[in-house]
């Protein structure tokens, strides 16, 4: 709870992955990966209620061990490729209210394959909305990338051409403005906003820069060694 307002944190997490199976509870430097946002949410100072939402009875299992609510198992229309984040947050809500007649003021979107969170990150990014809910409804963690915008390129057949063509062509990455991605360390809401608008990116949504080692989501075998060398290095982990 930050200044009498109730904070959810909500950590989706399917049993089927393509890009890497079982990743969400590979180990990763002696953790199941998804243990890892666990934790982070867990030593929140302001979150009450960490909820891993998943279709798997396994990661279930071991998300409750590590200190997580896991109430249902996601029914299985929102555990397929079409299912949205936001139609399984808002599944998680629902329950609460319907079943435990709990509500939040502030959704904290957790994603495992994004683990390089500090210990400050969440507390940090719930301390900078709430203390400008005047002025903005909502926080992302975004990083600056090296791939800018302007040397992107697309393919037709064998030619190659400039992915946005509207942008100024630069020769020196440092005549570039600085391009953000919004990594997933942290997505977070006001409740009635994100179930208004559907999107964490609301209309009046502010940025939370994060470091150059967290510029990191793990999508395949070859993203999990990056991350895993990562923490070794940054936070001397075996």
């Amino acid at each position: 709870m930050i200044n009498n307002k109730r904070i959810i944190s909500i950590i989706p997490a399917r049993g089927g992955s393509k890009g890497l199976p079982g990743k969400n509870i590979r180990e990763i430097c002696g953790k199941p990966l998804i243990a890892w946002s666990i934790e982070k949410a867990k030593n929140s100072k302001y979150i009450d209620v960490v909820l891993v939402t998943t279709d798997s009875q396994e990661i279930a299992s071991i998300a409750k061990s590590y200190g997580a609510e896991v109430p249902f198992i996601r029914p299985e229309n929102l555990s397929d490729d079409l299912a949205s984040t936001y139609d399984v947050i808002r599944h998680g809500l629902e329950y609460y209210s319907d079943v435990k007649s709990n509500l939040f003021d502030y959704v904290v979107l957790l994603e495992p394959t994004s683990p390089l969170r500090e210990d400050k990150d969440i507390d940090l990014m719930l301390e900078k909305l709430d203390g400008h809910t005047d002025e903005y409804d909502s926080i992302v963690s975004v990083g600056e990338i090296s791939e800018n915008p302007t040397i992107v390129k697309k393919l037709s057949g064998l030619d190659i051409f400039p992915y946005c063509k509207e942008l100024a062509q630069t020769t020196r990455r440092q005549d570039n403005t600085p391009a953000y991605f919004p990594y997933g360390v942290a997505y977070i809401a006001k409740t009635t906003k994100l179930l208004e608008e559907n999107t964490f990116y609301t209309k009046k949504c502010m940025a939370y820069e994060i470091k150059r080692y967290q510029n990191y989501e793990i999508d395949d075998i070859y993203d999990f060694l990056c991350v895993e060398n990562v923490m070794k290095y940054e936070w001397g982990l075996k």
